[in-house]
């Protein structure tokens, strides 16, 4: 893994990147995935921590920023639950949240070294393209969606939490696989985009807090504040932009542009790889 090393991205590599994650952050195409490719695809170096850092800060303001009002209204009945007031359907929401978060938590602090070494790789991201939209494709049409989020259980919570684990594989989406788990337990397209999307907030917190342990302890490169800072705004305004149209449209597209464009994907990668 990159360490400190933004001083070896121009301008264009920078608006790129930051590009890549602000638009695959909450789309259902994975940016782990599109994050590597540059890297692998274009022979760039690669981005490092501070860089990785300072777009999931970017990301992370713009999910904070469009659910201001859920997660405000989230964090204080899930405060008043701990107290006599018992719970209601906000705090029971909240505790939901919390915890389809354990699971991806725990497999994250026990394999991302092993995935960091192993599970980077041109094959990987296109097989996972591939199997999790075919995956997500199933999920779509072959369920009943017709439960909205006052229907979410204690299992099907946990369900789309073991789900999110998988997402430590690149090419895999943690939106994508979130939702597809959420559409097969039945949920609308609404309900599960609207759980995946406020389930991403204590992952990135929680991806963020590992990131930044992890430069504190990594030899440091030259670092451009000024860069930084634009790669922070241009992922924040951009994730911003793409979860706001992609709740505008998701219930009357689906989500068969995004398996096609991930089957497409996949398979070029895998030209690339085998040419």
């Amino acid at each position: 893994m990159g360490e400190g090393r933004i001083m070896t991205l121009d301008f264009v590599q920078i608006s790129l990147l930051a590009i890549l994650q602000g638009i695959t952050e909450f789309l259902p195409i994975s940016s782990s995935g599109h994050l590597i490719l540059p890297s692998i695809l274009l022979d760039w170096d690669d981005q490092g921590l501070i860089f990785d850092v300072a777009v999931h800060i970017g990301t992370l303001i713009a999910l904070l920023l469009y659910f201001r009002s859920d997660i405000r209204e989230l964090f204080g009945a899930w405060i008043s639950s701990l107290g006599p007031k018992g719970q209601t359907e906000n705090s029971t929401l909240a505790w939901y949240l919390i915890v389809a978060t354990i699971p991806a938590g725990v497999v994250g602090l026990l394999l991302n070294d092993w995935v960091e070494q192993y599970a980077r790789s041109l094959p990987t991201i296109a097989a996972t393209s591939i199997i999790f939209a075919a995956l997500l494709y199933w999920s779509d049409h072959g369920s009943k969606k017709n439960l909205s989020l006052r229907d979410l259980t204690w299992r099907t919570a946990m369900l789309i939490g073991f789900a999110q684990a998988l997402a430590l594989i690149p090419g895999t989406s943690r939106s994508g696989i979130t939702m597809t788990a959420a559409l097969l337990c039945d949920l609308n397209r609404e309900s599960a985009t609207r759980f995946s999307f406020l389930l991403a907030v204590p992952i990135i917190v929680a991806t963020g807090l590992l990131k930044s342990i992890e430069l504190v302890n990594s030899p440091q490169g030259s670092i451009q504040l000024l860069s930084l800072a634009y790669a922070i705004t241009l992922s924040a305004v951009v994730a911003w932009t793409c979860i706001h149209f992609f709740l505008q449209l998701i219930t009357r597209i689906g989500f068969l542009p995004f398996v096609i464009y991930r089957v497409i994907l996949g398979s070029l990668l895998l030209l690339v790889y085998f040419s």
